[in-house]
């Protein structure tokens, strides 16, 4: 789902993209609503790429939809700052055409108009195709001859963005970039009678605003880089922003867009998917199953490709028209998935969502479409929910939490839904597991067998499942062998992938043969074993210019690291001792470390997990003076042949790799005390 809605930038170096409803680029006169802002004159001294006289980015609201308008006029001073030549416009033919105003060079006291000798070529192809996208744009380039360094640049042009599916209602933001060029930054809103919108603004841009009865401006004078509060959550980084929408609220966005789908998954008298429906339904008795295989047809049978020609921006294509042409972007193969759903009598509905994770603070956001880039369905089965997204390989089933971790999102109903908070809560499963099997028994001086499993979850299992799955048994083993075979691995003799359904997880699992690294001291050996080691944390602080009292955020995460060392035949577990272990909590994070020693093998389990996705400055600080004392040791394992040691108090029941599934839900990879302190969150 790509959305329109004007997101402007205050842009120093390129031209904005721009649509158009023919093949052309058009000449015209700057409109009526334009005017210019003076031009600011250039410094003695002035140094970097380039000095931006005067920039204009106004957004206009008509009955039409939108227009905006860019125009500038800049100094060059660098040879770098010749590419500004080049100039692309980019248009969709169902919008309205791009108007060029003027394209000048500046030199000495010189006017050299760039288009009575230079004209735009059209390049009649999809600029995106690589990217599975067809979106019907047509771009248009020009490249100013002649530019030199100390020239100055003049360029006007206005272009549309009317999609006829949000019918009259406009939304979109202005922004200023944190780390614009020196010189005269002007954003715009304006709109003719009856077309003012809601707006709101930041504080930086309320404090610049200029209202006036039609619009509102905000001009910059050489803008400071704006450096936004270091590690601090997404909502506060919206800085130098404001906001426009002619949406009530995100209910009217709701109901503006449910009937598209309502519309796009119902299936005619003769549709060749309700045969699909009824052979699912004769194969599989339970609703979830049905469900499972309906997704699975969507999402194997269905390639994606992403659909914005004409209307098809924001309006999904029907479901038939995407089964017959079995390709479709994420809006084709909800309503494809809805239908197919509907026909098997359950219950389902469609959600918008932000795939970017940048949905942090959407309840502060003026109801906009575009904030959101993604559409998805969640069906009601045996009285749970369960999310079902068909633009994932095969291996994504329906579960009771998305893949992507949202935040917020917006279900699309008749009546208006409201945005939905979904609340996080620490990973119960590890998003990765790395098993390491390490059979020293033939001796400290002989190779090991060695067996490497790693267990990865959500988007990065999916991921490798689909790129290596495609692989012959040769191919794969031959690649592994190319990429690790010369460092710790002697050999790889084996290699096998597997997507595991229930545990929601790609198993790549690797056989051969290391070189063990042990350490020697006469007789004495000693090795880190693999996966055992923490960094230490870095502190939370934040300069003194910046808000030290805002929390800092953590990135989710959950891995977990087993190794068990079956020792050498020739020793004794008595002569064996390991580094301690440790549970410690520190900026919202569980560090987890345990050994234990029996059935002639050393088992350790090393875990790690974000309880908390957010610290507050306090915590943070008090933590910083903890850092200290963190255990940062690798997992150190020793053998001395006079030792005779007693067992460790720090030893724990640590299950081998092969004593347990360690793709189960309940893998004991960070402490009771831990589990304990998340459950009561």
């Amino acid at each position: 789902m790509r959305t329109t809605g004007f997101m402007v930038l205050a842009l120093a170096l390129a031209a904005t993209p721009a649509r158009g409803e023919d093949s052309e680029v058009q000449r015209g006169p700057v409109p009526d609503w334009v005017v210019p802002s003076e031009l600011m004159p250039v410094p003695d001294g002035a140094s970097g790429m380039l000095f931006v006289r005067g920039q204009d980015i106004i957004a206009h609201l008509d009955d039409r939809g939108q227009a905006q308008y860019l125009g500038y006029r800049m100094r060059l001073l660098h040879p770098n700052a010749l590419q500004i030549g080049n100039i692309s416009i980019a248009w969709n033919p169902a919008s309205g055409p791009p108007v060029v105003h003027m394209i000048n060079v500046y030199r000495g006291g010189t006017k050299i108009d760039v288009l009575e000798n230079a004209s735009f070529e059209i390049l009649r192809r999809e600029d995106q195709l690589e990217a599975a996208m067809l979106d019907g744009v047509l771009t248009a380039v020009l490249r100013v001859p002649d530019l030199r360094v100390g020239d100055e640049l003049e360029v006007g042009l206005t272009t549309r963005s009317n999609d006829p599916t949000l019918a009259k209602n406009d939304s979109g933001l202005l922004f200023l970039l944190p780390n614009p060029q020196p010189g005269r930054f002007r954003l715009g809103l304006s709109w003719d009678e009856g077309q003012k919108p809601n707006v709101r603004m930041t504080p930086d841009m309320a404090a610049v605003a200029k209202q006036g009865r039609n619009g509102v401006d905000f001009l910059f004078d050489n803008p400071a880089t704006l450096t936004p509060a270091k590690d601090a959550p997404a909502r506060y980084q919206w800085r130098r922003m404001v906001e426009y929408s002619d949406f009530a609220d995100w209910a009217a966005v709701s109901r503006h867009f449910a009937p598209l789908y309502a519309k796009a998954s119902l299936l005619p008298d003769g549709s060749p998917l309700k045969e699909e429906a009824r052979q699912i339904a004769a194969a599989y008795p339970r609703p979830l199953d049905r469900a499972a295989a309906a997704l699975k047809l969507v999402q194997q049978d269905v390639r994606y490709i992403y659909v914005g020609l004409g209307d098809g921006n924001l309006t999904p294509a029907n479901a038939d028209e995407t089964w017959q042409r079995r390709y479709g972007d994420c809006k084709g193969k909800t309503a494809l998935l809805l239908g197919l759903l509907a026909e098997l009598g359950i219950e389902a509905e469609v959600v918008v969502a932000n795939n970017q994770g940048t949905d942090d603070g959407f309840d502060e956001r003026l109801p906009n479409p575009g904030l959101f880039d993604h559409v998805l369905v969640r069906a009601r089965i045996d009285g749970k929910q369960y999310w079902l997204d068909g633009t994932m390989p095969p291996g994504a089933i329906p579960s009771l939490d998305p893949v992507i971790d949202y935040r917020w999102v917006l279900p699309l109903s008749a009546r208006g839904s409201g945005l939905e908070k979904r609340e996080w809560r620490p990973a119960a499963r590890p998003n990765e597991i790395s098993l390491y099997e390490i059979d020293a028994r033939a001796g400290f001086d002989a190779p090991a067998r060695v067996t490497n499993t790693t267990i990865t979850r959500g988007i990065a299992g999916l991921q490798q499942h689909a790129q290596l799955s495609g692989l012959s048994n040769d191919q794969l083993l031959t690649g592994m062998r190319q990429q690790i075979v010369g460092g710790t691995w002697q050999t790889v003799d084996e290699v096998k992938l597997h997507y595991d359904e229930k545990a929601a997880a790609s198993v790549l699992t690797v056989v051969g043969s290391w070189e063990v690294d042990w350490e020697k001291d006469g007789d004495s050996r000693s090795l880190a074993l693999p996966g055992g080691g923490f960094s230490p944390p870095e502190k939370r602080f934040r300069p003194a210019d910046q808000d030290q009292d805002l929390p800092f955020a953590n990135t989710p995460e959950f891995s977990c690291s087993v190794t068990t060392l079956r020792l050498p035949s020739t020793t004794s577990p008595a002569n064996w001792t390991y580094k301690s272990g440790f549970d410690t909590r520190i900026f919202g994070k569980n560090y987890y470390r345990a050994f234990d020693i029996r059935d002639g093998s050393i088992r350790m389990i090393r875990g790690f997990r974000v309880d908390s996705v957010e610290i507050d400055a306090a915590s943070a600080r008090r933590d910083n003076d903890r850092i200290a004392a963190f255990d940062n040791s690798k997992g150190w394992i020793s053998y001395e042949p006079m030792g005779d040691s007693a067992p460790s108090q720090a030893r724990k029941p640590v299950p081998a790799t092969y004593d347990i599934d360690w793709t189960a839900d309940d893998v004991p990879c960070l402490s009771p005390a831990a589990i304990s302190r998340a459950a009561a969150r």
